[in-house]
């Protein structure tokens, strides 16, 4: 296992991982990752200050990812956890909490201070890991991510 930044070759293996993952959790909605082109190119988009996207490889395979971005809106001290997916045969190996672990040691270098996560219920699995890592629910949304299909809100002092 290898966890690295995202290049260019990366982004159809992540944008299929991404989508993959919505459907099976029925979260293929408007106003998600799922319709947003920005899913095509995450190499460009991670590209702006303060922003960074890990990838896990496994055996040569791009297994999952999850990036940080200072989102529009946001206080300057705050950064929000995005597009944090792992494909389905890779799940069950920890991967999601190295990812999630890889992001917070990114925000804490980059200088934020708390750490902002959008999401939806059907993603409980991730939900519940956010939970066990200290991330409290928040009754609104932060920020501007344009993600209007995302209705669950958690933040986390870094």
């Amino acid at each position: 296992m290898q966890i690295r930044n995202i290049v260019s070759k990366d982004n159809a293996a992540m944008a299929k991982i991404i989508r993959d993952s919505l459907e099976e959790f029925n979260a293929a909605k408007p106003g998600t990752v799922y319709f947003d082109e920005t899913t095509d190119r995450l190499s460009d988009v991670f590209t702006a200050p303060r922003s960074a996207y890990f990838v896990i490889n496994v055996d040569g395979e791009v297994a999952g990812g999850a990036g940080i971005y200072p989102t529009k809106g946001l206080p300057s001290d705050t950064c929000e956890l995005v597009k944090m997916y792992v494909a389905k045969k890779f799940r069950g190996n920890g991967y999601g909490q190295t990812l999630l672990e890889k992001c917070m040691q990114e925000a804490k270098k980059e200088g934020f201070k708390k750490m902002y996560i959008e999401s939806m219920p059907e993603l409980s699995n991730a939900i519940g890991m956010y939970e066990k890592n200290g991330f409290q629910f928040i009754s609104h949304l932060l920020g501007n991510s344009g993600h209007t299909g995302c209705d669950i809100f958690m933040i986390k002092k870094l």
